[in-house]
């Protein structure tokens, strides 16, 4: 059985990616409701399914590591070697790092880029000092392992949308809101996700009258019954996420709601069905292509999908990054800090206060308005609030009481 692995340990292959804490904050990005995949099995190590394989990332200052896991019935060749050893666990752990430790600063002070071999607990192990990874010599080629890895590399670059420089972004909204300036210096590395259209889509459907944690549970229940069985890691098994023939099915909405859907599993089925019988598969990525106000209206034509989901699908994964979705946190920001003539007497957030709103962030923070709202919008989850922050806002309400 495969296990849920853990950088210290190094019983499985890692890769990185060079990026700071500025441009990237994984443990924020991947809990703050833009995707619902992602666990934290151990303290900051997140494992998810993308792209059809189940990885585990986790983060030092200036990397992002990343591994990947053999599916069921296929062997990986990032796998083969470092399990086999006859050491304890601790021991082993201990004694890779070490080495390793030592083989990392040996090549700070080698500008050489070809790659390196050096003996960790008695196996060959190859190191790249430009690309940043380490695999164990198997059968397949060193090229063959190169080439996979540059294509992991590839899906998290664009996963994670690494080719936006964030803190030049940061500088930019500082330089115009001061209160997004305040915000920044707690929640740095806020970015958005360039996820799967189809699995966006769906995701966000269940997001109607929801939290974050009941959302995660549904989008798990979904994919066990409909996706296709990836790994299993421990006692927890992988699944993908469902095509849209298998979401379409005629026993769908019915199977759903025996899952807890609710409302949402006619929504669900309906969409699928829509979405295959009148645009076709490969309609959802399409609209990458197409301006923003032609996207929405199109998505807002399908079943269950109003404002809010559209414009979150658009922004997380069609590239409409202007988009600036508005839910019960944003409006609340906004009342608070940028629009208080909303006030108390709007007690319902209606179609025209929901333009206004998109329409005041998008002039204010510019062609990536969607980026700048989901640093105000993480601010506002209590979740990412400190005793310190939570204590300052029970003054405020007492205050406004009296």
């Amino acid at each position: 059985m495969q296990h849920h692995a853990v950088l210290s340990a190094l019983t499985t292959v890692w890769r990185s990616i060079p990026c700071s804490r500025s441009e990237l904050n994984l443990d924020v990005v991947l809990s703050c409701g833009q995707s619902f995949r992602w666990k934290q099995i151990n303290p900051s190590h997140w494992t998810g399914v993308l792209a059809s394989q189940v990885w585990t990332l986790t983060q030092t200052d200036d990397h992002i590591w990343y591994t990947t896991y053999c599916l069921d019935g296929e062997e990986n060749v990032d796998h083969v070697g470092l399990e086999s050893q006859n050491m304890e666990p601790k021991q082993s752990a201990t004694s890779a790092h070490r080495e390793l430790k030592m083989e990392r600063e040996r090549r700070r002070c080698c500008k050489n880029t070809v790659d390196a071999e050096i003996s960790c607990m008695g196996k060959t192990v190859t190191v790249n000092p430009s690309n940043n990874f380490i695999f164990v010599k198997s059968k397949k080629t060193e090229d063959d392992c190169d080439k996979v890895g540059r294509k992991k590399q590839d899906i998290l670059m664009d996963y994670f949308q690494l080719n936006v420089e964030l803190e030049s972004l940061y500088k930019r909204w500082g330089k115009e809101d001061l209160h997004f300036r305040r915000v920044a210096q707690e929640f740095p590395g806020v970015r958005i996700l360039r996820q799967d259209p189809t699995e966006c889509f769906f995701s966000f459907i269940c997001t109607s009258n929801n939290h974050i944690s009941r959302i995660e549970g549904m989008i798990e229940r979904l994919c066990k019954a409909f996706g296709k069985r990836l790994c299993q890691l421990d006692d927890a098994v992988y699944y993908s996420f469902p095509t849209l023939e298998a979401l379409a099915a005629p026993d769908v909405e019915e199977r759903l709601k025996n899952l807890g859907f609710g409302y949402r599993a006619k929504f669900v089925n309906q969409s699928a069905q829509t979405i295959l019988e009148k645009h076709g598969y490969d309609w959802l990525v399409s609209l990458r292509c197409v301006p923003y106000e032609d996207a929405r209206t199109m998505l807002r034509a399908l079943p269950g999908v109003g404002a809010k989901v559209a414009d979150c699908v658009c922004l997380m994964s069609l590239d409409k990054t202007e988009v600036v979705p508005v839910d019960t946190h944003v409006w609340q920001i906004a009342k608070r800090h940028y629009l208080p003539h909303l006030g108390s007497d709007n007690k319902t957030l209606t179609d025209r206060l929901y333009k206004e709103i998109g329409n005041y962030f998008h002039n204010l923070w510019g062609p990536y308005a969607g980026w700048a709202q989901s640093v105000l919008f993480c601010s506002d989850l209590k979740k990412f609030q400190s005793p310190k922050t939570d204590e300052v806002t029970r003054q405020k309400k007492r205050r406004k009481l009296y």
